[in-house]
């Protein structure tokens, strides 16, 4: 799943007329490189949550036939944050109501993680009695300096400790945990992260390579000189 739905308030004006992750950088919008990243790592079906200026995102993606990938869409009418966007694309995510775990990574990111590495985690994750999920950390950036989950050298998320690392938007979670929450309900993931790592159930890893957040004009116009 792709996190397609925000307004991106601090893009603006950029984002007055244009959904977020059709802004471009090195000549191709930021979602259009984790699609391909996507396909290339061998993920055939992606689902896109949207809200703001959806129908731009559905006109310039369409079904993902010219990525090699199948592209399903999730509107909202009114943006329902990241564990509402979940609940109510879980028919989607979810082939005939059976559970699963899905990656999920943000629209507005730029990586060069690479995502064939998860495939391991994501079977260990479905073997659990229990759901969890597993995330992928990166380094705090200038403007995250503390973090947000310490990560142990077992490889599970600790709320409290050191060192600490900033979560990356890139993560696989259990569709289980999302059950009942019912559709159209409005709800961050914080509280799903926070319980699944006091209750044990979060692992992590850290990734060092190439990762942008492209929360401004400045970082989208660096990150575009950057790439060309």
């Amino acid at each position: 799943m792709i996190f397609a739905a925000g307004r991106g308030e601090r893009m603006r004006p950029l984002t007055d007329t244009s959904p977020k992750p059709l802004l471009e950088a090195g000549g191709k919008p930021l979602i259009v490189w984790q699609i391909e990243r996507l396909a290339a790592a061998g993920y055939t079906r992606i689902v896109i949550n949207h809200a703001w200026l959806g129908a731009q995102i559905e006109a310039a993606l369409g079904d993902g036939s010219r990525f090699g990938v199948t592209l399903l869409y999730s509107p909202e009418h009114d943006a329902l944050e990241t564990a509402g966007g979940i609940a109510q694309a879980l028919p989607l995510i979810e082939q005939d109501g059976t559970p699963a775990v899905f990656l999920a990574v943000s629209g507005d990111v730029f990586s060069a993680f690479d995502f064939t590495t998860l495939g391991a985690r994501a079977q260990a994750l479905a073997a659990r009695a229990q759901p969890g999920m597993h995330l992928v950390m990166v380094p705090n950036p200038p403007f995250h300096p503390r973090g947000d989950f310490a990560l142990t050298p077992a490889g599970t998320l600790a709320l409290e400790g050191a060192p600490r690392y900033t979560f990356g938007n890139i993560g696989l979670y259990d569709t289980r945990m999302f059950r009942d929450l019912a559709p159209g309900t409005r709800r961050a993931l914080t509280p799903y992260y926070r319980e699944s790592i006091a209750q044990g159930r979060a692992s992590g890893e850290l990734y060092e390579g190439v990762w942008e957040n492209v929360g401004t004009p400045a970082q989208l116009a660096a990150l575009d000189a950057q790439l060309r």
